[in-house]
């Protein structure tokens, strides 16, 4: 499996290629401010970009789809979305095909409610659900339970060995494993969603105890 990171622009956006390379079949995460160096890598590579999707709504991750939908012919896909081409909606469980990958959409509200990951092969693409020692922003009410359901239920059931693409250079670095995050993140920690939410509200304070940037 081909993947590619990009630093696409904003607040240290990321964007992601990825293909079957053996079939030359690709689909992107989250073009927001760089759909052309996407689409020109995949091009450079000789991929046939089949899926666009966003890992939720908020601009800095959408910014580009339109772009990027002209450059590729492809409908961006987010939540509740019906790919026009395979007929699939875009849902939790649902299995988009690619060559001999298959993409894999788990929903995940918390930061917003209509946030998504995608796992392909070894790799799952959390957007603003889970960065590196960090995980999304939302209220410390109904919004943070759902954060706290999505990451348990559906992140760490992955295998440990999954490696983590987040929407953001948040963290300590680019990308992590389901297993470094299940052992090190300190909101993947607190044993409910009350310390959890607890660990919100004073995050400020702890990232100065323990030098965090």
């Amino acid at each position: 499996m081909y993947l590619k990171q990009f630093r696409t622009g904003g607040d240290r956006n990321f964007g992601y290629l990825v293909a079957d390379e053996e079939n030359r079949l690709a689909f992107v995460v989250d073009p927001s401010y760089s759909p052309a160096a996407i689409a020109g890598e995949a091009r450079e590579r000789d991929f046939d970009i089949r899926y666009v999707f966003s890992t939720h709504g908020h601009h800095d991750h959408v910014n580009g789809n339109a772009a990027m939908s002209r450059m590729t012919g492809r409908s961006p896909l987010l939540y509740g979305l019906v790919c026009p081409e395979t007929g699939i909606r875009v849902e939790d469980g649902a299995l988009f095909p690619l060559g001999k990958l298959a993409i894999h959409v788990l929903h995940t509200p918390g930061h917003t409610p209509d946030s998504i990951c995608l796992h392909a092969g070894d790799a799952v693409f959390t957007g603003d659900t889970l960065f590196v020692g960090k995980v999304g922003g939302t209220d410390l009410g109904q919004q943070a339970r759902e954060e706290y359901r999505s990451l348990h239920e559906k992140l760490l059931a992955l295998p440990g060995e999954t490696r983590v693409f987040p929407g953001h250079d948040y963290g300590s670095a680019p990308e992590s494993t389901i297993a470094h995050e299940r052992e090190s993140n300190p909101f993947l920690l607190r044993p409910d969603p009350e310390a959890f939410i607890d660990l919100k509200r004073n995050w400020a304070a702890y990232k100065q105890a323990h030098g965090i940037r």
